[in-house]
């Protein structure tokens, strides 16, 4: 089964995870630097699978051979990120598993165009006082500060940007996986401040610090995301890589504590 490790032992098993990669994975860096997240093993000493969590998503990886589908339940309504051999665990083990095509850009090139916010609109870094402006987003955008463990350690990390009318938060951009090569960033607008280059405005701020810093900005969405594409490309990233992963549903129902399987 998979037990919970605790985030101080992730520097014993980095080697397990890619290191200085563009993407999703990031996550472990991630982990290792903010101590947001998850770590699990089948053996607390010497494990032959291992999975690292973060804001909903999960790298898993090492032999499948080590977990019974049951032993998944920690990875139930997540987005797995695994090799191919991990497939028939996982679809034995939960009631659902949808393959998404995802796509990674990588910063390579100029902006197409120097965006000019509205008047009354700021964009500057966001400060540990914003956590409130941060929270107050609407419920569909609250996903923007899972990575740093919600809206207070992403105000207070310096590794985000906001356009700002007065105290209220339009849009904000950023680092959503941080790495120690790349930093895989993200952005939300509210719906009706869209088509105001408001997430682009945020978008190139955060590349300045990003390459300030010595790194490398990185975009991660949906291959049928058509708008966050149009965006990653005016902002300069090109693609880098297609990828897959998958959407695990609840815990198949036979393996539910006290469910009974037939003979």
């Amino acid at each position: 089964m998979l037990i919970d490790l605790p985030s101080h032992q992730l520097p014993a098993h980095l080697r397990w995870f890619p290191a200085g990669t563009a993407g999703p994975t990031a996550l472990a860096e991630h982990v290792l630097a903010t101590r947001v997240g998850r770590l699990w093993a089948d053996h607390p000493d010497h494990p032959r699978a291992i999975a690292a969590a973060c804001a909903g998503h999960v790298l898993l990886c090492g032999d499948p051979g080590a977990l019974d589908p049951a032993s998944l339940a920690p990875l139930a309504d997540r987005y797995v990120l695994a090799p191919d051999r991990f497939l028939p665990a996982l679809g034995s083990a939960f009631d659902r598993v949808v393959p998404w095509e995802r796509m990674v850009y990588v910063r390579r090139e100029k902006p197409t165009s120097r965006p000019q916010p509205p008047r009354g609109v700021t964009v500057r870094r966001l400060v540990a006082t914003d956590a409130l402006a941060l929270a107050s987003l609407d419920v569909n955008s609250a996903w923007i500060h899972d990575s740093w463990g919600g809206a207070a350690g992403l105000a207070g990390s310096g590794h985000a940007w906001g356009a700002f009318h007065k105290d209220h938060l339009l849009a904000v951009a950023c680092t959503y996986f941080l790495g120690s090569r790349y930093e895989d960033i993200a952005v939300v607008t509210l719906p009706e401040h869209r088509r105001e280059q408001l997430a682009l405005s945020c978008v190139l701020a955060l590349c300045a610090d990003v390459e300030a810093r010595g790194r490398t900005a990185s975009w991660t969405c949906s291959r049928h995301h058509r708008a966050s594409r149009l965006l990653a490309w005016n902002a300069g990233f090109r693609l880098e890589r297609e990828y897959v992963h998958y959407a695990t549903g609840g815990v198949a129902a036979k393996w539910l504590t006290g469910t009974r399987v037939a003979a």
